[in-house]
């Protein structure tokens, strides 16, 4: 990491970034220069959504044809279909299906580009957005609590943050207006924010909780709140600083004691630093035609709570399983989870938590989150009733702007989905 770039980008914070007290005036789409706005150095953060849940709508449609349960994979084709996708470009892969009679676990590929170290399918990986689930899933359990309800104004627990109107389910259903993030933050380390070299030693650096609340206010807000659907990590991120401040415990502290020990979840962590304990599935990008690059050293505080958690294939379904049963909070909270909020058409957004179609019954759903980690991307996906579960983590993000994917996601996850049918 260069260090000029560190003293550049601590300077830059204090010249760009508004005060803590400041609050947007007025709700206003931004209009920047593409050659120099955010969306020059993130790309969109439901792409993955979108393309995951065509291939489910896909897979829905081909499992209706099928007259006998013997017509869906199994575990020697799902075998096949983890060679078939690292064959079609993807570096490194970890997956897991679960179903009646079906447990299956598969991996291939290298854990770091570069190596010949082997995937094994209980290696750790970032799981990015799949954080989103967990935090959701302890602002429910102090709404049980009667700390906050759902329709408790979001200004009333961090004063001076947010515009009029915000409420806390505006914030877990990306509903609040707020920018995505962390694009804006990152820019402020960044001197051209078309070098992908500088972008990738700007999310090795540390940023403060109070670093993104500032960036979260530095750029307009795109709606008024309630109104529309937008993606946002800042929004999470103050989640995750409204539940330090209301319970007096760290976010790591809240997450290990109430979501990763009562799941089973015992290989999942929040980390503080960017050491990655244990086996791990390190992401790799493409910046150019050279091929794949390892990206190591990724500081999870430039997601904190919106996506810092590392985890399993193992861990995720059992976060999944325990919360659609009932373990980790009620099943009424559970019902007010599910429910797609009104303007989240793709994805059908829930709070913390999204549908995709089922493929194994018509009509029916299943429930989950993904994330995309600047070089691993993942899907965790699990019935209603918690009995069939599709986790899938894979490395390779391609930042080149070529037309055609590095390989096609299809080849594993639909035969993964057909299999729990």
């Amino acid at each position: 990491m260069s260090r000029t770039l560190v003293r550049t980008g601590t300077a830059a914070i204090a010249a760009v970034l508004l005060p803590l007290t400041a609050v947007p005036a007025a709700y206003a789409q931004p209009d920047p220069d593409p050659g120099r706005g955010p969306a020059a150095v993130a790309p969109d953060p439901t792409a993955l959504t979108r393309e995951a849940t065509a291939i489910a709508e896909r897979a829905a449609a081909k499992q209706q044809g099928f007259k006998a349960r013997s017509a869906t994979p199994a575990a020697a084709e799902l075998d096949r279909a983890v060679d078939a996708v690292i064959a079609d470009g993807a570096l490194g892969v970890t997956a897991r299906v679960e179903a009646p009679g079906l447990t299956w676990t598969g991996a291939g590929g290298v854990r770091e580009a570069g190596t010949e170290r082997n995937v094994r399918a209980f290696d750790r990986f970032h799981v990015a957005s799949n954080t989103k689930t967990m935090i959701a899933t302890l602002v429910m359990q102090e709404v049980e609590r009667g700390t906050w309800s759902l329709d408790t104004p979001a200004e009333d627990v961090l004063p001076g943050i947010f515009p009029a109107g915000v409420t806390i389910e505006h914030l877990l259903s990306h509903r609040s207006g707020a920018p995505r993030g962390p694009e804006e933050l990152l820019l402020t380390r960044v001197e051209d924010p078309n070098s992908l070299e500088e972008l990738i030693d700007a999310v090795g650096q540390h940023y403060t909780e109070a670093e993104h609340l500032a960036a979260m206010r530095s750029v307009p807000w795109l709606f008024e709140p309630g109104t529309d659907f937008s993606y946002s990590n800042y929004g999470y991120v103050a989640l995750g600083v409204m539940l330090e401040k209301e319970t007096g415990h760290d976010l790591d502290d809240l997450l290990r004691r109430r979501i990763f020990w009562p799941a089973g979840m015992l290989r999942t962590d929040y980390p503080k630093t960017s050491h990655n304990r244990g086996p791990f599935l390190e992401g790799a990008a493409k910046i150019d035609q050279t091929g794949w690059r390892p990206l190591t050293d990724l500081d999870p505080s430039v997601f904190y709570a919106s996506g810092a958690a590392t985890s399993t294939t193992r861990d995720l379904a059992s976060l999944n399983e325990a919360l659609l049963t009932g373990e980790l909070v009620s099943p009424a909270s559970v019902d007010a989870m599910l429910p797609p909020r009104a303007g989240s058409a793709d994805p059908e957004y829930g709070l913390g938590i999204y549908r995709v179609a089922d493929p194994c019954t018509e009509g029916e759903y299943l429930y989950g989150h993904d994330g995309a980690h600047f070089g691993t991307q993942s899907i965790n996906w699990t019935s209603r009733d918690g009995e069939r579960q599709v986790t899938l983590a894979w490395t390779g993000r391609d930042y080149t702007g070529a037309t055609e994917p590095p390989y096609d996601l299809g080849l594993l996850l639909e035969p993964m989905l057909l299999a729990t049918c």
